[in-house]
């Protein structure tokens, strides 16, 4: 009877492992899993951690160069170019300055008194002044007269009716441009002479007369 008893406990036992195992199937395989990486991490040989540890050290080295490159540029950019914004606000003193000069000059009533001439040459000294202190720190005002168009540094704003020059040639300045070391500031807004209509029209009637002869 007694032994009966034992057999019957044991079998109970083993009936509640069998349903806890199944009831907690995902737990038993995730245990196996960490398991099973514990055993690989213990599996690396002394070489192979020394390996893994200058992998990880070199891709740390090169992160950090990388990282310092990008400062070394940034720092670069910011000494070289720091003063673009302002430079190109100071552009606006040497404007006023060239419109002032044409108001004084075009006023019948100051025209051709000492009172302007001085102011004229004032108007001069600090225009040359500011133009100097701008090549000083490379800001160059950009040749336009007489050059041909070119849509880097020249912005067209008319076209002029003339013939001695070969068209798209820049013969009037509106407004000075300026670069600041290989970098534009602004572009000069010129205007470039055109043929004339007729001029046009004549030459090529000559050139179709000469084809049918």
């Amino acid at each position: 009877m007694e032994k009966e008893q034992k057999e019957n406990i044991q079998d109970e036992n083993l009936t509640s492992e069998e349903d806890i195992q199944s009831a907690h199937p995902q737990d038993q395989t995730n245990d196996h899993i960490d398991k099973k990486k514990e055993e690989d991490k213990k599996e690396l040989t002394p070489e192979e951690k020394i390996f893994e540890l200058e992998d990880k050290i070199a891709r740390t080295f090169a992160e950090m160069e990388n990282q310092r490159r990008r400062f070394e540029r940034e720092k670069e950019d910011a000494f070289e170019y720091g003063g673009f914004s302002f430079a190109k606000e100071a552009l606006s003193l040497i404007d006023n300055f060239e419109r002032s000069k044409n108001i004084l000059e075009s006023d019948e009533k100051l025209r051709g008194t000492d009172a302007l001439k001085k102011t004229l040459e004032h108007f001069e000294i600090i225009n040359k002044d500011l133009i100097s202190i701008f090549k000083k720190n490379n800001i160059k005002q950009i040749d336009s007269l007489n050059k041909k168009l070119d849509p880097n540094f020249h912005q067209a704003m008319m076209e002029i009716e003339d013939d001695s020059k070969e068209p798209g040639t820049i013969i009037q300045e509106i407004q000075k441009g300026f670069t600041i070391k290989d970098r534009l500031l602004r572009p000069s807004l010129v205007g470039v002479a055109k043929k004339t209509p007729e001029k046009t029209t004549k030459t090529q009637e000559i050139k179709e007369n000469s084809e049918t002869k």
